[in-house]
């Protein structure tokens, strides 16, 4: 399967340290392997669209274990069946 880019914010409601849980959510990302990006408003992963996928479903169960009572998460995709890397979007900004 081709590399893509999901790109996941998530909002936990019902904590009461809605950047504490934030982090928790980046630390799993970290654990993955997968690359990343941590961007102020999303964090944008590489990888295969499954792995990425089950990311973003634990990122919801995250935030509940550490007192959330709802998540909104915004998740963009990125895929082409030839592959789609973080590099060849940013590097020229680097």
């Amino acid at each position: 399967m081709a590399l893509c880019n999901v790109s996941l914010q998530v909002i936990p409601k019902g904590t009461s340290d809605i950047y504490g849980t934030v982090d928790k959510v980046i630390e799993h990302i970290i654990r993955s392997g997968v690359k990343y990006v941590v961007g102020p408003m999303e964090t944008t992963m590489e990888g295969e669209l499954p792995e990425l996928l089950e990311i973003v479903r634990e990122a919801q169960d995250i935030c509940v274990r550490d007192g959330a009572d709802r998540v909104i998460s915004v998740v963009k995709i990125d895929y082409s069946p030839k592959g789609v890397t973080i590099d060849e979007k940013t590097a020229k900004y680097r």
